[in-house]
């Protein structure tokens, strides 16, 4: 008898875990406070993950999993969850993995993010963009601010995302989400189709082509505050990512675009909190000053980046070593967990010795 993916469902969810992994010849697993651990169950055999792939994939989605061996859908189960669902091969047998979603944003102000966020929310234009690698966190900070816009703005907001992995109610706001495959052919469909649905905030959920930073940019000149995600891991990186996107020839083009239409870089990582709850969030934050658009504009000044975000607390930027700092100042992370995740472990060993934290 084969196995069905509901009680493994079910232990993720009581576990508290954010994924579940699904691999023949392994018993399954899920991601708890970023370790993988094993649930008691024996190993799964490849009918058992052939079962719990016909169990899970839309009908619409069985072609493309047969010709290409993947597919990224969003699966719900009545009383227990929403799960963003990727199937895949591996030496020839279906795998699985399960991200469990909320249902509902976490407002802001549950979050603990720093204010400049709501402010960086609330702009009635431009583009804002959060970072970071896969299982940081984006999808909540960006969910967080939609809230934030639809509690407190009488607007349209048009979201684009595959799949959809945060439900929104309309608040104040009127909230269209649109899923890839689902309500839309691809991003740039649903960018090009968004523009005449009278939006005034646009969520891309993530910007992965030319043609989508394009769309996007485009956007936020034309009067539209929109919303993206890029895997890159800083601010100066992602300045770089958006413009590598572009042959050589449109990229001054693109600097200038970017210089005058881009609001803020948010990036994040997860880092072990010191009392072993769990994890806490560390930004670097860079808020599109005068300062910052001319380094973005000029590319002879665009590495100074990192050095104009560590000068601008005033306007609510930071660093990521910055933040470390203060976390390991309240005993929030360790010394040890602040060095890995630090992006310049001897420039964060010399300001907490400076701080008189080290010896």
């Amino acid at each position: 008898m084969t196995t069905t993916i509901e009680p493994f469902l079910r232990a993720l969810v009581a576990s508290g875990g954010s994924d579940l992994h699904c691999k023949v010849g392994s018993p399954p697993r899920v991601r708890v406070h970023g370790h993988l651990r094993r649930l008691q169950s024996p190993e799964l055999v490849p009918e058992d993950t052939e079962q719990m792939v016909a169990e899970v994939l839309r009908a619409d989605l069985v072609e493309e999993f047969r010709r290409t061996n993947e597919a990224d859908f969003a699966y719900s189960l009545p009383g227990l969850g929403r799960f963003r669902v990727n199937a895949f091969r591996s030496r020839g047998s279906a795998g699985l993995v399960f991200r469990h979603v909320s249902v509902g944003a976490t407002p802001l102000s549950e979050l603990g993010l720093p204010p400049v966020l709501a402010s960086l929310a609330m702009e009635p234009r431009g583009l804002v963009l959060v970072t970071g690698p896969t299982g940081s966190g984006k999808t909540t900070t960006l969910s967080g601010m939609v809230d934030h816009i639809n509690s407190t703005k009488e607007v349209h907001i048009v979201t684009v995302e595959d799949p959809i992995e945060v439900l929104h109610a309309d608040k104040l706001s009127m909230v269209n989400q649109r899923e890839v495959r689902v309500d839309t052919e691809d991003f740039v469909s649903a960018m090009r189709a968004a523009m005449r649905q009278d939006p005034d905030v646009i969520l891309v959920g993530e910007m992965r082509d030319h043609e989508t930073v394009k769309a996007g940019l485009a956007a936020a000149e034309t009067g539209h505050f929109v919303l993206s995600t890029l895997h890159t891991t800083d601010a100066a990186e992602t300045i770089h990512r958006v413009i590598d996107f572009f042959p050589p020839h449109e990229q001054k083009q693109v600097r200038l675009a970017l210089a005058a239409s881009l609001r803020g870089v948010i990036c994040q990582r997860l880092v072990p909190r010191a009392d072993g709850t769990g994890r806490c969030v560390v930004m670097e934050i860079a808020v599109n000053t005068g300062r910052i658009a001319d380094a973005i504009a000029d590319p002879a000044k665009t590495s100074t980046i990192p050095q104009l975000v560590a000068e601008g607390t005033y306007y609510g930027m930071q660093t990521f070593d910055q933040h470390l700092v203060a976390l390991v100042r309240e005993g929030v992370v360790t010394l040890a967990d602040a060095m890995a995740a630090s992006s310049a472990p001897h420039d964060l060993t010399v300001e907490l010795r400076r701080l008189g934290m080290v010896a």
